[in-house]
């Protein structure tokens, strides 16, 4: 919430209250030359409107659209944006983010609204975004992080470059995913191991504990324990670190829970 609050700063605006916004797809634009399309991604209607303004004022920049992350995928496919720019404000966002990637390739997934801490790093590389905007960026930095995206290039600060070349040394020496060698998730328990599955695949607490048939309080003290033995403090850390052990040691869902991660998550509760 504070990386959303120095987000609506960033641009002088303020927040309209926490209900999720309808999407605001908008149809695509005319043929646009060489012009950067770009999509704007947000559950936040206020900072799809404000980025739309800001990049609408850019030269060589279109915004072909905006919308929310639960229509991202079907809008990135239909308006073939060269970017698309998503909210990295709330957690679990970072989850849509990785299936835009992977889903959609051909779109470049810059993130914003990024504190740039050291875990925040590594789980927006493990997620394969390819550029970021800092939390606390001016409105110049935008452009010049998505050009730089479009070059394959990374606009970081040294310290966010130092963090990647230390966790690109890590997998190399201990060939465990980026996990260090005592890997934290075999001292999770087999329910924390299966909730960790289902975070991983964006799910909520409540569409969790529908599906496992359990209580939403029983859910939040699940994700308490796996935040504290991870020493994470957000939905998308958790799953960034869980991922390739869960991949490694825990046997694929059922088909009950299966058909339960096909449910696309409103967002991400705590």
């Amino acid at each position: 919430m504070a990386s959303a609050n120095r987000a609506r700063q960033a641009f002088g605006t303020r927040p309209h209250g926490d209900a999720p916004p309808t999407a605001q797809a908008t149809a695509p634009w005319p043929q646009t030359g060489g012009l950067l399309r770009v999509l704007v991604v947000s559950e936040i209607r206020l900072f799809q409107d404000a980025f739309a303004a800001l990049l609408g004022d850019q030269a060589g920049v279109c915004v072909v659209g905006a919308t929310n992350p639960l229509q991202a995928s079907a809008q990135t496919s239909e308006l073939r944006p060269d970017i698309v720019l998503f909210d990295a404000t709330r957690a679990g966002n970072l989850g849509y983010a990785r299936t835009l990637a992977d889903q959609v390739p051909a779109a470049k997934v810059v993130a914003f609204g990024v504190a740039e801490t050291d875990t925040e790093i590594v789980a927006l590389a493990a997620a394969g975004i390819a550029g970021y905007v800092r939390d606390d960026a001016a409105s110049e930095d935008v452009v010049a992080v998505l050009k730089s995206a479009m070059r394959d290039e990374l606009l970081c600060s040294p310290r966010a470059a130092a963090t990647l070349c230390h966790h690109v040394a890590v997998l190399s020496r201990d060939g465990h995913g980026g996990l260090p060698a005592e890997s934290p998730a075999p001292a999770l328990s087999k329910r924390e191991l299966e909730i960790g599955d289902l975070i991983d695949r964006g799910l909520s607490n409540k569409q969790i504990a529908r599906q496992l048939g359990i209580q939403v309080t029983t859910v939040k003290n699940h994700v308490h324990n796996i935040f504290d033995k991870l020493k994470v403090h957000r939905r998308g850390e958790a799953a960034a670190c869980l991922r390739t052990a869960l991949r490694r040691t825990h046997p694929p869902l059922p088909d009950r829970a299966r058909q339960g991660a096909e449910i696309t998550p409103r967002g991400a509760g705590s």
